[in-house]
């Protein structure tokens, strides 16, 4: 086993702030050709999660000098209501990038959603185009935005990817699938050979004892025990969820797909939860909207 220190946490909010440095310098570069970033949020219905994400993301913005703005629209929105709107966005030329905050109501199509999204403006990387362009490693678009941030945290930390074994727990498309992908070009930060498990898969917890690197994304609150990790592992935690706790003021409280406690003993580098990889998908976010807006103007950004 490891020696437990504060070294072998990998500090999410730390190495977010120097994304929003750079991001803010591509900001200045825009002012200088009189034109501020433009980001706006839209939101159906009062999920109260979804209210302090946004949130969240709006206070960043006034920090980094994004315009931003929210638009709440009632949980009983229907579809073509809320596509019209997004398409009124398309063709706004002051909003640069459009985010609609998941979860969606029921009734609510995800994938017509994004689908409508201009590409040029789809700073998730949600569309189609940009998942398309993802997969073939043309980096002209939009890495969704948590993927992005993973890949971030183990470059920044210095973290060898090339020939890595990488397992990633969960085949979502908003984590797992891209994140697959990404870690799989013939990139920098990237080269590795990626196993990707499932609900289904047969013996997960081998799979996870191989991994140089494991991030556990499926949802499942404490799913990855210490005795699932190879000492010395990476493991990056992108879960978020809600358990019940006594002793909490609102009898809840939000924990990770890693057993924290137990697994920061054997791994050799572990992000916390909170403060990990939630920090660097806000990064990826205004950094993704300061290059869309870039784009827009023609401004090329190293």
């Amino acid at each position: 086993m490891t020696t437990v220190t504060a070294d072998n946490l990998i500090d999410g909010r730390a190495i977010a702030e120097e994304i929003h440095q750079e991001t803010r310098q591509i900001i200045t570069r825009l002012y200088d050709n009189g034109l501020q970033p433009g980001l706006a949020f839209i939101r159906v219905g009062e999920d109260p999660a979804s209210k302090v994400y946004v949130g969240m993301k709006e206070k960043t913005c006034t920090r980094l000098g994004i315009r931003s703005r929210t638009e709440v629209l009632p949980e009983a929105t229907e579809q073509k209501d809320l596509l019209r709107r997004i398409a009124e966005l398309n063709a706004d030329p002051t909003v640069h990038g459009i985010l609609v905050q998941a979860p969606l109501p029921a009734h609510i199509d995800s994938a017509a959603v994004f689908n409508t999204i201009s590409p040029g403006k789809d700073v998730d990387g949600f569309h189609p185009v940009n998942m398309g362009k993802l997969l073939l490693g043309d980096p002209s678009g939009f890495v969704p935005c948590t993927p992005a941030g993973v890949q971030q945290l183990l470059l920044r930390t210095g973290i060898a990817t090339a020939g890595a074994e990488v397992v990633v727990l969960g085949r979502g498309n908003i984590v797992g699938k891209p994140l697959a992908a990404l870690l799989l070009q013939k990139a920098r930060g990237a080269d590795a050979t990626v196993t990707l498990c499932h609900s289904r898969t047969r013996h997960i917890a081998e799979h996870c004892r191989r991994a140089d690197i494991l991030v556990a994304a499926m949802g499942v609150a404490h799913f990855v025990k210490a005795d699932m990790v190879k000492p010395g592992a990476i493991v990056i935690d992108v879960g978020v969820n809600r358990v019940a706790d006594a002793a909490a003021p609102n009898g809840s409280k939000l924990v990770g797909d890693v057993d924290f406690d137990a697994v920061r003993l054997v791994a050799g580098r572990i992000t916390p939860n909170p403060g990990g990889v939630g920090p660097m998908t806000i990064a990826m976010l205004l950094s993704n909207t300061a290059r869309a807006a870039a784009q827009a103007l023609g401004i090329k950004i190293d």
